[in-house]
């Protein structure tokens, strides 16, 4: 498969996509298809990740489904054995599995809390450990970790969702010094707007979609592929100098903030 992807050099490298069922992760491992990757689609959503990878085989790549909760160590192990058995060793890992539980900070149970920081942040640890030890004995890889704009941005009444989001930040900036120099890049990108199944239930709300547009400079609510461009290019080696950033792909709702505080007057000055 070409694509109009040649030019990434992405051509035969094995890729490995967390929470690939939908979303960001299945637009990302659709994508890293078409750059002529082989790809190992994980996600505990087993038939999610079959027909994802039956869809992609269908197209003429080559793509392995393999049912794996990131957050279980065991799991990992074995999911990147049966990479290396089926596909070979790890070029490029996409740490994207995640999960929300709402709930205020003075009443979230620790099981939700442990439950969101397990997938969230420790799995993407345990990916990273496990297929990153390939990378680092081959002298080269990319690791693309999905974080948020709620990183930076705590996002209220969602128990630990910014809190694991932070982390994915500091984490990817951290594999990236301690794994750079054995040939390693870490990288974040962090989403902001973006409509996903895991979002869809606040779109069904009528108006909603409206209004998070008016809330970006671009005007309109992303979708899975705005983030699967920006990981491609991460993965690749056109990103060869990029280790240890973080990305913010939010259609510029970040750059909106100032523009929420009242300022009597100077909008009418502005607007002469």
């Amino acid at each position: 498969m070409d694509g109009g992807f040649d030019w990434l050099g992405l051509r035969g490298r094995v890729c490995v996509v967390t929470g690939a069922a939908s979303g960001i992760g299945r637009a990302t491992a659709g994508s890293l298809s078409q750059a002529g990757a082989p790809v190992a689609l994980l996600d505990r959503d087993k038939a999610g990740i079959d027909a994802a990878a039956a869809e992609l085989r269908a197209a003429g790549a080559k793509a392995l489904a393999i049912a794996c909760d990131t957050s279980d160590p065991a799991n990992v192990a074995a999911a990147a054995d049966a990479v290396r058995r089926e596909l070979g060793a790890c070029d490029v890992l996409v740490n994207n599995a995640g999960m929300l539980r709402a709930g205020p900070l003075d009443s979230v149970s620790l099981a939700d809390w442990n439950a969101v920081l397990a997938v969230n942040l420790t799995g993407y640890l345990l990916c990273a450990q496990a297929f990153g030890r390939d990378m680092r004995q081959a002298g080269r890889g990319s690791i693309v970790h999905i974080a948020s704009v709620a990183a930076t941005h705590p996002q209220s009444n969602s128990g630990a969702y910014s809190a694991s989001k932070a982390g994915v930040v500091i984490l990817a900036r951290q594999i990236a010094a301690e794994w750079g120099p054995s040939g390693v890049r870490s990288n974040a990108v962090s989403p902001g707007l973006i409509r996903t199944p895991l979002s869809e239930a606040f779109y069904q709300a009528p108006g909603i979609a409206e209004k998070r547009a008016a809330m970006t400079a671009s005007r309109r609510v992303g979708g899975p592929q705005d983030i699967a461009d920006v990981v491609v290019f991460l993965a690749s080696d056109r990103a060869g100098y990029v280790n240890g950033a973080e990305l913010l792909v939010d259609g510029g709702f970040d750059c909106m903030l100032l523009g929420l505080v009242p300022r009597p007057g100077f909008e009418a000055k502005a607007a002469r």
